[in-house]
Formats: structure tokens, C-alpha cells, sequence
């Protein structure tokens, strides 16, 4: 179900187009098949070192405390690809009210790394998947109370939020590039990323425009094969895994719930709806559609049914995943069926291993080489967005302390050791942290309460008049442009 009926595929990508059923919002086109299967690859390709990372080291350190075998991992891994596919399809395509209906993909969250390690090393797997089904039931059930705070992100705190995001991930592209070694990342490494890079920005100027779109799955493409000859792409992985494998819910146990593990992952879940409330706005601010509060309760609910589909397939907690927010601004497409096909793919890359292998040999350094790109483009993002805001000196401040706290857990991991866990579940994420500071700030100095709002009247309208405009509206939301 969605916004609007799907009609005659539309012939653009950056404009609102005409069908026989009226105008199409860029985000409601349909790619043609041959540009629609190489666009969702690149949201695949481009999340998913990220996608597996969090059940990689939850289940590494599980194995380690003697609560998982061996041989778990490759489940954890598969499980999370499945559920993750249906997490995008959820949020793209929209069922009910469950899905934002924006070009969304969905992903474990790293929020949820210490508290589920520490969960199940004192209280063992099942109690990991109770709380998170009831994490992800509080969050379901909250979203449209929690959805009310759309009004506290104007510009200046979206924009902020936004720039945090970005600079806070590029910490991830430089340990994919340093891929585990102790002493700095080997030069052949760097070497690796870089050659990815110039190959995006050499396809951004200088292929035609179909092929520009393709730049970041292109330059994963190119980066691989150079790797072949350097012994860097294992491709073992392949042959070792089945064709076929299913996820089994409740694989390791029926679910337990102790109390402190449930209130430990409720606390989580306040971060996760806070930086997919970040996520959602942004990819709004970028599709130009406008997001009401209704639209976001639908992007939480989403979050809040695929955390609990996590708990049923021994999975974890799930948020929209920014990478692929940065990926949606740097290649210009905005349609939300190419992430429903990227969410397909992700399910069949949870059903069948031997493709996820194959995906998976793709080298960490090629990956850190497109992350600088993507993550940087988030950043830049947000920094467009700050530039609607007119700069006094209390929303240089704002922006100032909300990105410096935001930054403060990447530049200094060991930050908050000594603080009591609820402090560290907030604040170790400089996501939420950022957010937090962002809006705190901009509600005590007097700054934005809209887009208009205060001492910081922007120039032109911005996403958040559209926001006001689509509440006195019917929904669906009628195209912006």
C-alpha cells in the first residue's frame, strides 16, 4: 500500500513527474527494471559491511563467553540480512500505517552493541531476544506520541544533526580501511580506498549521467578487482556456504525477560528513535517531500515491528541506516522502490549464504574508500541545510556545542568508561547526543521554532513550512515541487 497509485513508470529522476492518474513526487517514480536492480545492488553494497558488523562482534563476544557456539555466527549473519530486507520493504513500501514510504533502508543499530553483550553474558541469549521484542514492542507503540517532536527539529537542529551524522560515521569508513591492524592501516589499504575514491569522482565527471548514478557501486566494483591481484578478496567464504538456508525463529531458545535486560533495551530504544528520527528527516530534507507528523510515526512504527521480527529470527534491534541516506543525496535518485528492491535483495541474500559470501568478499579498504564518499556527503548535507539558517550568535552556539558533544564518543571512545550505563547508552552515541544537544540548546536560548521562527528567519521556505502546510492537508501529502 502506498501514498500514491503506481502508474506509467515516469521518464525523470529529478522532478515531479505527470501520469494519467495526475503529478508523481520523484519519490513515487519507478525506475525502469534494467536501472532499478543496479540502483538497490548499491544500497545493498553500500550498507552492508555495516549491516553485519553489529552481529558479528555481539555474537564474536557471546562465542567468547561460552553462551554461543562457534557455528552460530553465519545464522546471526543470514538473519540479519533477512530481517533487514524486510525492514526496508516495510519502510519504503508501506503497510498500514507501518512504513515511512521514503527511500529508507533498515539496519542493526550499533546503540544496541554493549547492552546486548552485556545482557547475554549475564543473562544469556534468550534474554537478549525477550528484550528486544519488548523494545521493539514499546517502540511500535510509542511512535505516534514520539512523533510529536518533529516540531522541535527546524533547520538549525535537522541540519546539525544531519552534519553530525556524517562526520560521527566517517570514524566507521577509517576502521574499515584500517581493517583491524594495530599499528595504523596498511599503505596497501589506503592505497585501495583511495583508487576507490578517485574512481567515484572520475565516473562523477566524466561518464554520462546513467552511469554516474552508478558511481559508488561502480567504484566497489573496480576496487574489488584491483584487490584480486593482491591476495585481498577471499573468496573461500563461497564455497563453504549452502545455496539454501532458512533463518529458524527462536533458534537458541524461547525468549526470557529479566527485568533489567527489558529496561536496559527500553532505554536503547529511545536512542533508536531518536536517530531514526534524525535519519527520517534527513532523507525528507533530501527527497523534498514534506514530513509530517503522522509520516514519522509511520517511519517509527516500521523501526519498532522489524526490532521485534529481530527477536523472533535471533537478531537485534533495528534503525534506518544513514550510509544509505548519504547515498540517496550523492547519486540523485529518490524514487522508494529502489530500496524496496534493495530490500529484496537483502532477504535473498538471508536465503540464500552463498550469495551473502560473495557480497561479503568485497574488501573492507574498497569499502572505507566509498564510505569517505558517502559519509562526507551526508555531512555536506547538513551543512546545505545550515545554510537556510541565518547564523546569530546563539545559533552559532547551537550548532557549535551540538556538534562538538556529538563528536566528543568518536574522537575519544573511552569517554564515558566511568559513567552508569543509562549515561553511556545516550551518550555514547554521538548521534543521539548531538540531537539531544541540538534541541536542548534551541528550545533554551530562544533559536529556530520553525522555519521562520525567532531570531532565525531563514531565507525562502524550507522543509519544515511544507511540514505545517501537509498537516492542514489530507493525507496523502500532495507533491512539494
Amino acid at each position: 500500500m502506498s501514498d500514491h497509485p503506481r502508474s506509467a513508470p515516469a521518464t525523470t529522476d529529478g522532478a515531479t513527474t505527470t501520469s494519467a492518474t495526475g503529478p508523481r513526487h520523484p519519490v513515487d517514480e519507478v525506475p525502469p527494471l534494467r536501472r532499478l536492480l543496479p540502483l538497490g545492488l548499491q544500497h545493498v553494497l553500500a550498507m552492508y559491511a555495516g549491516a553485519v558488523a553489529v552481529p558479528l562482534v555481539i555474537g564474536t563476544a557471546l562465542i567468547e563467553a561460552g553462551r554461543l557456539d562457534p557455528g552460530a555466527l553465519p545464522h546471526l549473519i543470514t538473519a540479519d540480512l533477512f530481517v533487514a530486507g524486510i525492514g526496508a520493504v516495510l519502510q519504503s513500501v508501506g503497510v498500514w500505517r507501518v512504513g515511512a514510504r521514503l527511500p529508507l533502508m533498515q539496519g542493526c543499530t550499533f546503540a544496541s552493541v554493549g547492552p546486548m553483550i552485556t545482557i547475554g553474558t549475564e543473562h544469556g541469549v534468550g534474554a537478549i531476544y525477550g528484550s528486544v521484542i519488548m523494545c521493539g514492542l514499546m517502540m511500535f507503540a510509542i511512535a505516534p506520541v514520539f512523533s510529536q517532536l518533529v516540531r522541535f527539529f527546524p533547520p538549525l537542529v535537522t541540519g546539525t544533526v544531519i552534519l553530525v551524522i556524517g562526520l560521527s560515521l566517517m570514524s566507521v569508513a577509517g576502521g574499515w580501511v584500517i581493517d583491524g591492524a594495530t599499528d595504523g592501516a596498511p599503505p596497501v589499504n589506503v592505497a585501495l580506498a583511495a583508487g576507490t575514491l578517485a574512481v567515484i569522482v572520475l565516473i562523477e565527471r566524466f561518464a554520462p549521467p546513467a552511469l554516474g548514478r552508478l558511481s559508488i557501486l561502480l567504484g566497489l566494483v573496480v576496487g574489488t578487482l584491483a584487490a584480486v591481484p593482491l591476495g585481498l578478496v577471499d573468496v573461500s567464504g563461497v564455497g563453504e556456504q549452502p545455496w539454501v538456508g532458512f533463518s529458524t525463529p527462536f533458534q537458541f531458545g524461547l525468549p526470557t525477560f529479566p527485568a533489567a535486560a527489558v529496561i536496559s533495551m527500553l532505554i536503547v530504544g529511545l536512542v533508536i528513535m531518536t536517530e531514526t528520527t534524525g535519519d527520517i528527516v534527513a532523507v525528507s530534507e533530501i527527497v523534498d517531500r514534506p514530513l509530517t507528523p503522522r509520516r514519522l510515526a509511520d517511519g517509527l512504527r516500521a523501526d519498532g515491528l522489524t526490532t521485534v521480527l529481530g527477536g523472533v529470527f535471533n537478531t537485534f534491534p533495528y534503525t534506518a541506516f544513514a550510509q544509505n541516506v548519504g547515498l540517496v543525496s550523492i547519486t540523485g535518485v529518490k524514487s522508494r522502490w529502489v530500496a524496496t528492491c534493495a530490500g529484496v535483495m537483502l532477504v535473498a541474500l538471508g536465503l540464500v549464504p552463498k550469495l551473502g559470501a560473495v557480497v561479503e568478499a568485497v574488501p573492507l579498504a574498497v569499502l572505507g574508500g566509498a564510505g569517505v564518499a558517502l559519509f562526507g556527503i551526508v555531512a555536506a548535507s547538513g551543512v546545505r541545510t545550515l545554510s537556510t539558517v541565518r547564523f546569530t550568535d546563539r545559533n552559532v552556539l547551537v550548532v557549535a556545542l551540538a556538534v562538538g558533544v556529538g563528536l566528543l564518543p568518536t574522537v575519544s571512545p573511552t569517554i564515558y568508561e566511568r559513567f552508569p550505563s543509562w549515561f553511556t547508552l545516550v551518550f555514547d552515541s554521538g548521534i543521539s547526543a548531538g540531537a539531544i544537544v541540538a534541541i536542548a540548546l534551541n528550545l533554551l536560548l530562544g533559536g529556530e521554532r520553525g522555519s521562520r521562527g525567532g531570531d532565525s528567519a531563514t531565507e525562502g521556505p524550507s522543509a519544515h513550512d511544507a511540514v505545517r502546510g501537509a498537516q492542514l492537508a489530507a493525507d496523502p501529502e500532495p507533491p512539494t515541487r
